[in-house]
């Protein structure tokens, strides 16, 4: 009952202290500490989908922790657990369905949490987090402070997202059951002496078994992954060859070659469908474990091609086992002797878990690859190849954050300003034309960082070229009002500036919006740390006046043009990592531009840099 009489409305479904959910979630071994593997998951949600508070919950019989979080204040960030009067993802765990609230004062099950007034909790999206018997673990949840309407396409990223997670809580689970029976197998070595054979080989099994699992849990990419079973396989089952078949759609298969001893097979038949007359494809097809004994049984069921690998590799037994995934069978994994072998039992299970192990490792590798795929190409995508303009020298680079999944806002720009009624549109004498440069960052990682970067180059563009005569302050200034008649919620910083050819050399002008000083190095070894700005962009703030610069580039300058992941650093100030920035860039003064840029890219931002770098450089010879 509230204060104001009202009733709380409790969970319905299965019970939050069932024992087989709360088994599971002991298996899992998670509990109100920080871990990395869900830190990571909780930093994706936030990325992705934009929110500022992102949770890995799991709810116990009377609390739930939090052992992945990112946003939350205190004292939960600290505790990182919450009495079930403050939970929202009890009522994922106890519909097993996903909830989705776009204000959790609204509805009749949540009106009264207390997450509401303590936590701040307002717009709550979660999905079901679930180990291999279908109980809920838990949720993934995304949530913001304000009311917000959760998209459809946000909401299927959390799906994919909670999927790679309840993955990755399958592993655990899988991993301690493992512990067990290793710890049974010695058990049983120690008091049965009469079979210290048999138990020995489970006890050989179990550690495999658990090595599977965290050997494989690491794996960084398909290649890696690769890499990995083989080396897993081959030491203890002791095949003369271990290989792994992905299925890619519209029934293609793709043998993953082993990146340090590719055999025939690999290399003369990679591709193949699952319909085509091969053992592994019969495995994926029938989705069950398939062997093979002999050349004559190679012959009579798969035919002559695969006859002339069979004889060509040595085999003599052959096993395919399917990867069976979340939701389909992703490929199929294969184990071949050179003399007659029938799997035993153990032998059997084994392979099983290790193809169980194999398939969660490669759901995870391919989801994350794909997103940072897509996210890199759309980025790519937007960045400018630069326009051959006779009397300047230009050069860009553009570096991706070190860790993959940050994608973000960051850009460079480079074009011909548009000509002005009664003015040549370049120098009859040299052929000069005037051009438009840009370096920008849009606020945040992620790919509504990297969309709203599109949208708001592409405004910048069309604001220089429809208001030709007038300086880059304008361009900005109307920028900003068009993000705000259009509601775009574009926050971020950047330098746009306008090269002009004259009589007696080029001459700069540009506008700063809250974005890192420009660096202007002299033929005399100079540089100048062009720091007059103004204020940075954002919606909540009012179109302020913006001001144009104006100075001359004398023959032998090199203008520098950059965003902060060049010079942002922990232990390092702006101002030591801009100063060394500057030095090489007056050292730099006879270096071709691409080098120069790469040079200063590796010394000031380093092999490790924790955001975007882009750059954008300009010499007048």
């Amino acid at each position: 009952m509230t204060q104001d009489g009202r009733t709380r409305t409790p969970p319905a479904g299965v019970g939050l202290g069932d024992p087989r959910r709360l088994g599971a979630l002991g298996d899992a071994g998670l509990t109100a500490a920080p871990d990395a593997g869900m830190e990571r998951f909780a930093r994706l949600v936030s990325r992705l989908i934009g929110v500022p508070v992102a949770l890995v919950s799991l709810v116990e019989a009377d609390r739930q922790v939090y052992p992945g979080q990112i946003g939350l204040t205190e004292p939960w960030a600290s505790t990182r657990q919450t009495p079930l009067s403050h939970s929202l993802c009890q009522y994922v765990v106890a519909s097993g369905a996903p909830l989705v609230l776009s204000d959790v004062r609204e509805d009749e099950r949540t009106w009264s949490s207390m997450a509401i007034g303590d936590m701040g909790i307002v717009a709550y999206a979660g999905t079901p987090l679930t180990d291999t018997r279908g109980n809920v673990l838990g949720s993934l949840c995304a949530i913001d402070t304000v009311p917000r309407e959760w998209t459809a396409q946000e909401v299927a990223n959390l799906t994919d997202l909670a999927a790679a997670c309840s993955a990755e809580l399958r592993l655990r689970i899988s991993s301690r059951h493992a512990i067990e029976a290793r710890s049974a197998a010695e058990v049983a070595q120690a008091q049965a002496l009469e079979a210290s054979g048999r138990a020995r080989r489970a006890l050989e099994r179990s550690e495999l078994q658990l090595r599977a699992a965290e050997v494989l849990a690491d794996a960084q990419g398909l290649v890696d992954l690769r890499r990995r079973v083989g080396e897993l396989i081959t030491g203890d089952l002791r095949p003369i060859w271990t290989g792994v078949s992905l299925l890619e759609g519209q029934g293609r298969l793709r043998r993953l070659v082993d990146p340090d001893n590719a055999s025939e097979l690999e290399r003369e038949h990679g591709q193949y469908t699952s319909g085509d007359s091969w053992p592994t494809a019969r495995a994926v097809r029938e989705n069950r474990l398939i062997t093979v004994h002999g050349e004559a049984q190679m012959r009579a069921q798969y035919g002559e091609p695969a006859v002339g690998v069979w004889r060509a590799l040595g085999f003599a037994s052959l096993v395919c086992v399917p990867l069976y995934g979340t939701r389909q069978v992703l490929g199929a994994l294969a184990l071949a002797w050179g003399s007659h072998h029938d799997l035993e039992v153990g032998e059997r299970a084994l392979l099983s878990a290790i193809a169980g192990y194999t398939a969660q490792a490669v759901e995870r590798v391919v989801f994350v690859e794909d997103r940072i795929t897509v996210a890199h190409q759309l980025q790519q995508a937007m960045l400018t190849e630069l326009p051959t303009v006779p009397g300047l020298d230009m050069a860009a680079a553009y570096i991706p954050a070190a860790e993959g999944e940050m994608v973000g806002g960051d850009w460079y720009d480079a074009y011909p300003l548009p000509a002005v009624p009664g003015r040549p549109a370049y120098d009859p004498g040299t052929g000069a034309v005037p051009m438009a440069l840009t370096v920008g960052d849009i606020t945040g990682h992620d790919m509504d960082a990297a969309t709203v970067m599109g949208q708001v180059r592409s405004m910048l563009r069309q604001a220089t070229c429809d208001h030709p005569g007038q300086g880059p302050a304008h361009a900005i200034t109307a920028l900003e009002e068009s993000c705000r008649t259009l509601g775009l919620p574009a926050g971020g910083t950047a330098v746009h500036a306008h090269l002009t050819p004259g009589p007696d050399g080029w001459w700069l002008t540009w506008t700063n919006a809250g974005h890192p000083a420009p660096l202007l190095a002299r033929a005399d070894g100079t540089v100048e740390v062009l720091e007059e700005h103004d204020v940075l962009l954002h919606p909540a703030l009012p179109v302020l006046p913006r001001h144009d610069r104006r100075l001359p580039l004398a023959p032998g300058s090199t203008l520098l043009l950059y965003t902060d992941g060049l010079i942002e650093h922990r232990g390092r100030s702006y101002d030591s990592s801009t100063h060394r920035a500057a030095a090489m860039l007056s050292a730099g003064a006879r270096l071709p531009l691409p080098e120069l840029l790469r040079q200063i890219a590796t010394d000031v931002a380093g092999e490790s840099a924790g955001d975007d770098v882009a750059m954008l450089a300009v010499r007048v010879p």
